[in-house]
């Protein structure tokens, strides 16, 4: 029997901030150049909650001072009620605060538009923008290459946070081609279990890229479950960010029920909106004709509101033409499947699964979350 409850939307009192409309923005607001530091006006107009959201095309800032950002990888930010910011995962500094409720995310560098180009087609897209988070342009500062994004945290009050990296496989094809064994790549695998290389990689002491890049995943829950936590934060406590060898389902679903907090009504906020999520994502022809490799998961929620989101869009590509994919099929090389809605299947059915108690008072339950190491 399914976990999901028949309506596609998310129950009354569940709104999704990430499905929230977004302001109309004039052809002007995107022809304008703006100069400032990041923090200052964006040169767009606030945002409405009621306004019809429509997203234009990209834009080029130039700006006077340099940020010192670095490359970006799933980035999480919080911002606690002392608008303190902590990332929970990813590369240190790759995102920076930019207007009211936007955020800049830096592009790798020599990198393509990848991922603002994925953005800007999925906010076009009636079926899956609210899926995603806004997406308001491209921005050049000093040379350097951004897009701002909303600030998925914005309106939240010392919420709790998830970054769960989606599918069962995380790296490209490409990264994969080459077949030559690696001592460094061997070396890596040593040191986190010994026994981990075959005889025959022993007496190389070299793995191939692929060999480590399977071994690594294995590493987590994202072969077995199509899914890995990457980091949480939850109410009164520290982030916990080494959460990528919780592996077993009965260390996920502990996790999960942690991050959960004792909410109920969190929970089923949570499981309708996942539930949402996927059926637009499998009813996509977007989604298939797309390969979507390391993107992430990423859910908060405060006392009052709970949003979930898909973020990070790197590796997203188009397949070639005549290809489709369904999500599901595990991968083999050339086929182009990453386990993304075998992931979305398997957390649903996880949170599906959690039996919360009735208790007074919310919050209640403490984080204890124990990783191996």
């Amino acid at each position: 029997m399914s976990v999901c409850p028949k309506q596609s939307e998310p129950p009354k009192g569940a709104a999704m901030k990430g499905g929230r409309s977004a302001t109309h923005f004039p052809p002007q607001a995107y022809s304008s150049t703006f100069r400032g530091p990041p923090g200052a006006a964006t040169g767009a107009p606030p945002r409405s909650d009621s306004a019809p959201a429509t997203v234009a095309g990209p834009i080029s800032h130039q700006h006077q001072n340099a940020l010192d950002l670095s490359l970006p990888a799933s980035p999480v930010l919080l911002k606690t009620r002392h608008s303190h910011w902590f990332q929970l995962s990813g590369h240190p500094d790759s995102l920076a605060p930019a207007g009211p409720g936007t955020v800049w995310k830096k592009r790798s560098p020599n990198s393509d538009d990848t991922e603002g180009r994925v953005y800007e087609e999925l906010q076009r897209d009636p079926l899956l923008q609210d899926i995603v988070p806004r997406y308001y342009r491209q921005v050049e500062y000093q040379g350097e290459q951004f897009i701002e994004l909303q600030d998925l945290l914005h309106g939240f009050q010392d919420p709790y946070v998830i970054d769960i990296k989606m599918g069962t496989r995380t790296f490209l094809e490409s990264e994969v081609r080459k077949t030559a064994a690696r001592p460094d790549l061997y070396h890596k695998m040593v040191a986190i279990d010994a026994d981990a290389p075959t005889p025959e990689e022993h007496r190389l002491q070299a793995v191939t890229k692929l060999r480590y890049m399977q071994f690594r995943e294995l590493q987590s829950s994202t072969c077995s479950e199509g899914f890995r936590i990457e980091a949480m934060k939850c109410r009164g406590s520290a982030p916990v960010t080494d959460l990528k060898t919780v592996k077993s389902s009965a260390e996920v679903l502990h996790t999960l029920d942690v991050f959960l907090g004792g909410r109920e009504d969190m929970r089923q906020r949570l499981l309708a909106r996942l539930c949402d999520m996927r059926t637009k994502i499998d009813q996509s022809d977007y989604f298939k004709s797309r390969e979507v490799v390391g993107s992430s998961l990423f859910i908060v929620y405060d006392d009052a509101k709970l949003g979930a989101w898909l973020i990070d869009f790197a590796k997203t590509n188009r397949l070639p033409e005549g290809r489709t994919v369904d999500h599901r099929a595990p991968w083999e090389p050339g086929n182009h499947e990453e386990g993304l809605l075998f992931g979305f299947d398997r957390l649903i059915s996880m949170v599906g699964s959690i039996r919360i108690p009735e208790r007074g008072g919310r919050f209640a339950r403490p984080l204890s979350v124990s990783v191996k190491s």
